[in-house]
């Protein structure tokens, strides 16, 4: 949870040409010490607002990426505004989660690590 009382997932901006989803996994290692491993681009969302330090709109463009982790191990950022932060089951994330585009890019997750799941199923067999 964000310290303006907001549940969000990690995200970060993409700099000096690097890839979206090298990013992504550092911010998830950056903001909540998680080690993970990316199994597929959950969703892209997009949001406008009005930055007050720049003096005009800006529009995010943010491609989210389903991963997984070898453990349940994570450590809340508090020096980067967070309050508290973990792993929840799907229905109490889903109700958590303060923003509804957050919510789809979760239930898309859910369907890329289900064919995770059983694609290691079927490797087994």
């Amino acid at each position: 949870m964000s310290d303006r009382g907001e549940w969000v997932m990690p995200k970060g901006v993409i700099r000096n040409h690097n890839r979206s989803n090298e990013v992504a996994l550092w911010r998830v290692e950056d903001e909540a010490g998680i080690h993970a491993e990316i199994i597929g681009i959950a969703g892209n969302t997009r949001y406008d607002f009005f930055s007050e330090s720049r003096g005009h709109e800006v529009s995010n463009r943010i491609q989210w990426f389903a991963m997984v982790a070898d453990d349940h191990s994570y450590q809340v950022s508090y020096d980067q505004g967070f309050l508290n932060g973990g792993y929840f089951p799907v229905d109490e994330a889903l109700n958590k989660l303060t923003f509804e585009p957050d919510k789809e890019i979760v239930r898309n997750a859910l369907i890329l690590y289900d064919k995770y799941r059983q694609q290691g199923r079927d490797e087994q067999s």
